[in-house]
C-alpha cells in the first residue's frame, strides 16, 4: 500500500514539473477571482485578457463560446489572480493550472503602494505579468490529451450585468493603458478584407484593405478614400483633396 501511494505521489510530482506553458493552446479567465466581491471588479479581467494575448496566448473568458478545436478541457490552461495584499502595499501574483488544478506556472508577485484599488491592483497586476511575458510563450503543438478520455471544457451559462461582463471597449482601453498610448489610439480588429480600425466607444472610424505590401493599405475614412502606409514605425492616411496630397498621422494598435 506505501509503495502504491508512494509510485503515486511521485507521478504527480513528475507530471507537475513536466508541464510547460508551452504545451497548452489556450487560457480560460474566470469572470471573478477569489478576493473579487464581483465579476470583473477594477476591471481585473479584462486586463489579465488584453495582457496574455500580448504575451502570446488565446485568452476566453469563462462565459465565452471556445472554438471546437479547443473544446478539450486538458490542453487548456486556467489562470488565477492570487491577492497576497499586506496593509500599505497591494501585493497579487498570476498563478496557471492544468485541468487537474496542478500549479504549472507561478508569476513573481506584482506590487503597488497607490491608495486608490482600481489603481493598485492595475498597477500590481502589470507588474506580475512581467515574469509571464519572459516566459515568451509559444504553442508547440503538444497534444495533452488522452483521446480515449477527452474532457470537454465547461464555461459558465450565468451571465452578469452589462457593467459587470468584459467588454471589447474595455479591451481597448486596457490596451491603451499597458501600451501607455494617447486616447487617439485606434485598434485594428481583422476583417476577411484586411483590417477595421476602432476607437475607444468602440466606433469604425477607418476601413483598410489589405495589399501585396504588407506595410501599405488601401483605406476608407468615412468618405473619403485614401492609403494608410506605414513610415519609420509610424502610420500616415493619405489621400488627395483639391489635388492636393495630404498626410494624416494614425496612432494604430495592430
Amino acid at each position: 500500500m506505501k509503495t502504491r501511494f508512494l509510485y503515486l505521489l511521485l507521478f504527480f510530482v513528475s507530471y507537475g514539473f513536466s508541464q510547460s506553458v508551452n504545451d497548452y493552446k489556450a487560457v480560460i479567465i474566470p469572470l471573478k477571482y477569489e478576493f473579487q466581491k464581483s465579476d470583473n471588479q477594477y476591471r481585473l479581467q479584462t486586463l489579465t485578457k488584453v495582457n496574455l494575448n500580448k504575451a502570446g496566448f488565446r485568452a476566453f473568458y469563462s462565459n465565452e463560446s471556445i472554438p471546437l478545436e479547443l473544446n478539450e478541457r486538458c490542453n487548456i490552461l486556467y489562470v488565477d489572480v492570487k491577492n497576497e495584499s499586506t496593509f500599505l502595499v497591494t501585493k497579487v501574483r498570476v498563478v496557471f493550472k492544468d485541468c487537474y488544478g496542478l500549479e504549472v506556472f507561478k508569476s513573481e508577485i506584482g506590487r503597488s503602494k497607490e491608495k486608490e484599488y482600481q489603481l493598485s491592483y492595475s498597477e500590481a497586476l502589470n507588474e506580475a505579468f512581467k515574469s509571464v511575458y519572459a516566459l515568451q510563450y509559444k504553442y508547440n503543438g503538444k497534444f495533452l490529451a488522452n483521446k480515449t478520455e477527452i474532457i470537454p471544457v465547461i464555461v459558465s451559462a450565468e451571465i452578469t450585468s452589462e457593467e459587470e461582463v468584459p467588454t471589447l471597449k474595455d479591451e481597448i482601453e486596457a490596451a491603451k493603458i499597458i501600451e501607455n498610448k494617447s486616447p487617439n489610439l485606434l485598434y485594428a480588429q481583422p476583417t476577411a478584407y484586411g483590417y477595421q480600425l476602432i476607437d475607444s466607444e468602440p466606433k469604425v472610424v477607418m476601413k483598410v484593405y489589405k495589399t501585396s505590401n504588407p506595410a501599405s493599405f488601401m483605406a476608407t475614412k468615412g468618405s473619403v478614400q485614401g492609403v494608410l502606409v506605414s513610415k519609420e514605425n509610424q502610420w500616415f492616411f493619405e489621400y488627395y483633396q483639391n489635388d492636393q496630397l495630404i498626410s494624416e498621422k494614425e496612432e494604430v494598435k495592430f
